[in-house]
């Protein structure tokens, strides 16, 4: 099985951009940052439980992995980044921190959480996400993301861009929304910190200047790390300019 993908094809010559969406997006989410670099080939995923991929499961995070390294060797992507938002991100760094992994060149990550570290807080997480998982299951979708976009990470939001947000995020399947929640909750994603160190491939952190919770982990992660101006936690939805600029700059590196 394999995860739906929409590609364009760029310098053959060059690595693949491969983007990764966050929670609820899809593969769109990321096409017109994606379109400005038309010399790379892009390829944008939907994950499991999103966009066309709706009807994919995944059980866990090495069930993602395998759909992500089947999806990849089924468009002969053999050298490539990976360029990931929030879930993306983190579903990027775990990936790239397997043992094994071939061709990749170098990951990109805006706003992505390498894991958490204390049991308290896990134990936190896991009743928070099981809780939003059981509402996803039931509630209506317009209803519900309302409420979702009220979270702290949110609150740079304006009352437009959450109106936006939420018209756009109402029009997925709330099931399968609440199993990759479950299957991908930072409450069962490991710590990546020490694989992060020892990596041996170009680790790139993007962040919104009003994104405060990101700012703090990329600083602590102590990675090359590009403020995107006038943003939050969305950073490329916010400033598709900005995050362009910045990832042609990583990729002339």
């Amino acid at each position: 099985m394999i995860l739906h993908a929409v590609a364009r094809r760029g310098d053959p010559a060059r690595p693949w951009l491969v983007f990764l969406h966050g929670f609820s997006g899809d593969g769109r989410e990321w096409q017109e940052v994606g379109e400005r670099l038309s010399d790379y080939s892009r390829l944008y995923v939907d994950l499991p439980g999103h966009g066309e991929s709706a009807a994919v499961t995944a059980r866990d995070f090495a069930e993602v992995r395998e759909l992500l390294r089947a999806t990849l060797l089924s468009y002969n992507i053999l050298n490539y980044w990976l360029v990931g938002y929030s879930l993306g991100g983190r579903i990027a760094m775990d990936f790239a921190s397997q043992p094994g992994v071939a061709g990749l060149a170098g990951i990109v990550v805006e706003g992505g959480h390498p894991g958490l570290q204390q049991p308290g807080a896990r134990a936190d997480r896991l009743r928070s996400d099981n809780a939003w998982a059981a509402r996803f299951r039931t509630e209506p979708l317009h209803l519900l993301f309302h409420d979702w976009y009220l979270q702290p990470v949110f609150a740079t939001l304006t009352v437009e861009q959450r109106e936006a947000l939420v018209a756009l995020r109402a029009q997925n399947n709330g099931v399968a929304l609440a199993a990759m929640l479950q299957a991908t909750s930072l409450a069962v994603q490991d710590d990546l910190r020490p694989a992060l160190r020892q990596r041996d491939y170009p680790f790139w952190y993007l962040c919104g200047e009003r994104d405060s919770k990101f700012r703090t982990i990329a600083e602590e992660l102590a990675v090359p790390c590009f403020l995107i101006h006038n943003a939050g936690h969305n950073a490329h939805r916010e400033n598709p300019d900005d995050v362009t600029e910045r990832l042609a700059q990583i990729l002339r590196l």
